[in-house]
């Protein structure tokens, strides 16, 4: 007789997921026959899996490896089959060892041998009591094989299949035996707490849920040291691997660069590295000098993807022995091409100038004024057709930079520059006035010297740092502007490009600045300067130099 589909009791369809209401047999949005669906699976509570970590219950273990026995069908008699009790089947843990199996002249006892029982509860009847231990007695000798007292047997269970950490329930005895007054109940198949009959496992599959038979996990796991070491140098021996960890470097080929990234692969003339395509940093990106009387810092800045500045520090000995120190600083122009050549070739030309002019017993200032036209011959020499000739490329700018300098001697201090980079006088008495020893070549100075603005509405101006001088061979007119002074106190000179000086523009600004032993660390000075720059933001290439006054003896040298 054929019967018409029951419609399921579903809040919602298994399909499209359209919420249903009671008595339904198709979906009302995409028409799916309700009564297809399977009804769903009673709960038993014999095979409940109680899960207390958050985790989904796993699937029982594969027993195909265990030969379950088959129970023979109800004769005529209508008497009941015989029944098969878990410690029957054989079976393993898992950690692989086999399950307590009873004794076999305790089968026709039908008692299985008990564990330990928990303190406060009576052994079952007819089950045999642990035998006493002496006191005095030794102990067991250990060997590879024995597990020492009190160690976890195989398989992380205890006697009787309980699991460590936990207790048989309150009327249960170790070893899964119930006493006579919770027989019946067992018999009837009520479920029983972990680690009830049958050594806590049932059909021979692993319990779900939390596991109290692992080992405690330690919070944080130790490096492993290297499974070798390389042998000692000298120690003859051989054949142990060397720990890549630990192992030296292998030295690269003469003139070989290798990468700062991988340190392994070789760096192109284009500055990235052939292994990792890492870019190198440049030289120029960071650099540091120290003379005995003279530093200088240079720093490319947080902002700029380059280094445009420029500086070189030098000492040498006047016809009269007393010594002279040279400090020159050259700011790129940005907006000019090629701007770190032509900042490099003005430094170098007017120190060299100098180096040369100062030994034959020219006079400071004048020596000055000449390494500021070599420079600017240095970088006119940069310029080709294209950029030289303004009416014929108007888009491109001939290299271009300022300059500043000076030179310290014993007695005299001497100051040169064209554009905005700017020199400093900061006495070693700071109760007394600083000084700023130069003007700018620059539009707000201009605003200024004609009286038509203050120093402060000025440079407050987007035009403020537009430069009126620079060194290039688009310059309107070179104009070298030279200094002359005789200081009657120990105090240090401070030659920066304006990367540093927008960030302390006073000279009482620059002067809290300075540290107050620079004269005698004038490249921690220098260092500490840069520093304060770029706290401040570090929007431009920074560069500064240090130089005491008066110049200390000391013999003549050139770097």
């Amino acid at each position: 007789m054929s019967q018409m589909p029951q419609p399921t009791a579903l809040s919602r369809c298994p399909v499209c997921e359209e919420p249903l209401e009671a008595g339904d047999r198709f979906c009302g949005a995409c028409g799916y026959d309700l009564s297809a669906v399977p009804a769903p699976p009673q709960d038993s509570p014999d095979d409940a899996t109680i899960t207390m970590n958050g985790t989904s219950a796993r699937p029982p273990a594969a027993a195909a490896s265990v030969e379950w026995p088959v129970a023979p069908e109800v004769d005529s008699s209508d008497m009941p089959a015989p029944m098969h009790r878990a410690t029957d089947i054989r079976g393993t843990d898992s950690g692989g060892s086999e399950l307590p199996h009873p004794h076999p002249d305790l089968e026709s006892a039908g008692a299985h041998e008990p564990g330990p029982a928990r303190p406060g509860t009576a052994p079952a009847s007819g089950a045999r009591p642990p035998a006493p231990q002496s006191p005095t007695a030794p102990p067991a000798p250990q060997g590879p094989g024995t597990p020492a007292p009190g160690a976890r047997p195989p398989g992380g269970r205890l006697p009787g299949g309980q699991l460590p950490g936990t207790q048989a329930p309150v009327g249960q005895v170790s070893g899964g035996q119930l006493p006579e007054a919770q027989a019946p109940a067992a018999a009837a198949g009520a479920p029983t707490p972990a680690g009830g009959p049958s050594g806590g496992q049932g059909h021979g599959a692993e319990p779900s849920g939390v596991r109290f038979d692992r080992p405690s996990e330690p919070d944080e796991y130790p490096l492993a040291p290297p499974a070798a070491e390389a042998p000692a140098a000298g120690s003859g021996a051989a054949g142990a691997p060397a720990d890549p960890r630990t192992a030296d470097l292998a030295s690269p080929s003469a003139g070989t660069k290798l990468c700062v990234a991988c340190r392994s692969g070789r760096v192109d003339d284009d500055g990235y590295c052939e292994n990792c395509g890492h870019a190198q940093p440049r030289e120029r990106d960071h650099m540091e000098q120290e003379l005995g009387a003279v530093a200088a810092v240079s720093d490319r800045g947080l902002r700029h993807h380059r280094n445009e500045d420029a500086f070189a520090i030098s000492s040498t000995a006047l016809p009269d022995g007393s010594p002279a120190v040279v400090a020159i600083v050259c700011d790129g122009v940005s907006s000019a091409t090629r701007p770190d050549e032509a900042s490099l070739a003005a430094s170098n030309a007017a120190n060299e100038a100098l180096l040369a002019a100062l030994p034959r017993g020219t006079h400071p200032q004048q020596a000055m004024h000449d390494a500021i036209v070599a420079a600017a011959d240095a970088v006119n020499a940069l310029a080709d057709a294209s950029t030289a000739q303004g009416e014929h490329a108007p888009h491109v700018n001939a290299p271009a930079c300022t300059l500043v300098g000076a030179v310290v001697t014993t007695a005299l201090l001497v100051v040169g520059w064209v554009g905005d980079s700017r020199a400093y006088w900061v006495p070693v008495d700071r109760s007394s006035p600083p000084a700023r020893l130069t003007e700018d070549d620059s539009w707000a100075a201009q605003m200024v010297a004609a009286g038509l603005m203050n120093e402060a509405e000025a440079y407050a101006d987007e035009r403020a740092h537009a430069i009126t001088g620079w060194l290039g061979a688009d310059a309107y007119e070179l104009e070298p502007h030279t200094a002359s002074f005789k200081p009657d106190r120990p105090g240090v000179v401070v030659v920066c490009t304006d990367g540093l000086w927008n960030y302390a523009e006073a000279a009482e600004d620059m002067a809290e600045v300075v540290p107050l032993d620079a004269a005698e660390r004038p490249l921690h000075s220098a260092q500490v300067l840069v520093g304060h720059a770029l706290d401040g933001g570090g929007h431009d290439n920074v560069t500064v130099a240090v130089l005491p006054f008066p110049a200390p003896p000391q013999g003549a040298g050139s770097a």
